[in-house]
């Protein structure tokens, strides 16, 4: 069975306003994570924009994040689309182009039921033969996994791991333990926003699903280096320094302070595709500012 655990850090898709995926400056932004051994690369997903991409874009940015890994590192890969035909579609191309695994999240219009969410996630399971990981994200999706769905869904053939919110440190535990107690061994069990992360690491998560990581490769490794070991102190004296870029998240989105850092870092050049639009003047002064003052590789 795959297994995803560890760090899997998502980098943005850089593009134009025409939806052209920057092979260059995708190749740019990866190659530090890959230097820095982060356990697995987390592409197209919601920091990578994939329902923005057209079939023919996704498909050559995961061709390009390939190429590069030359399987030493693992890529997983934003399967996500309204339709389950299409789902499918974008899960064999992952497939065919060497990704390790694809991300699934419940994208709808139409509000779903359980029994729907479960049908779709089977039939892409079953026909893509891409190992899947859930991706619960309520946030954008509407939908909410409940661990007894999950439950569910980790019985089917293929599915190998689960990404979820840990939308607060304190209740991340429990959760923790809701769906340890419905799914088999050897589902990975991994939390997304990043300022509850380093807890739910040290609560027992298996995966770190990050968007820092994309852009900060070397001190998430450390994060979770340490919490793997137990180092408890050094953990959260590490996710400590990365306080000043949990405010900025919270206040203007990860998505859009993460563009910000990518561009003052010199990484690449790149806006969120519209019509999301960039962080006005003051709020880029305060991330330029935020980055002088912090001390992180």
């Amino acid at each position: 069975m795959i297994s995803l655990k560890g760090l899997s850090a998502f980098p943005i898709t850089p593009s134009n306003r025409d939806g052209r995926v920057d092979v260059g400056a995708l190749r740019a932004l990866l190659d530090p994570l890959i230097a820095a051994k982060v356990d697995s690369v987390g592409l197209l997903g919601s920091t990578g924009s994939y329902p923005y991409f057209s079939r023919d874009e996704r498909r050559r940015a995961v061709e390009a994040a390939t190429a590069l890994a030359d399987g030493n590192t693992p890529i997983l890969v934003g399967i996500g689309a309204l339709r389950t035909d299409d789902a499918v579609r974008l899960a064999q191309d992952a497939r065919d182009a060497g990704a390790t695994a694809g991300l699934l999240a419940a994208v709808s219009y139409t509000p779903l039921t359980d029994d729907e969410v479960f049908e779709h996630f089977q039939t892409v399971a079953r026909e893509s033969g891409l190992p899947i990981c859930i991706y619960d994200n309520p946030g954008t999706t509407h939908f909410q996994f409940t661990p007894a769905l999950i439950g569910r869904l980790g019985r089917v053939d293929g599915i190998v791991a689960v990404k979820s919110p840990a939308l607060d440190a304190s209740t991340v535990a429990g959760h923790l333990r809701e769906l340890r107690a419905v799914v088999p061994d050897g589902v990975a069990l991994g939390y997304s926003a990043d300022w509850n992360c380093t807890e739910a690491l040290l609560a027992g998560a298996d995966t770190w699903y990050s968007v820092v990581a994309g852009i900060f490769p070397k001190v998430c490794v450390d994060i979770v280096r340490a919490a793997t070991s137990g180092d408890a102190a050094r953990a959260r004296e590490l996710n400590a320094r990365l306080q000043p870029i949990w405010d900025l998240f919270r206040t203007y989105s990860s998505l859009r302070v993460v563009y910000a850092l990518a561009n003052l870092r010199g990484v690449c050049t790149a806006e969120p595709p519209r019509p999301i639009l960039p962080l006005p003047a003051d709020a880029q002064m305060r991330v330029k500012e935020t980055l002088a003052a912090i001390e992180i590789d």
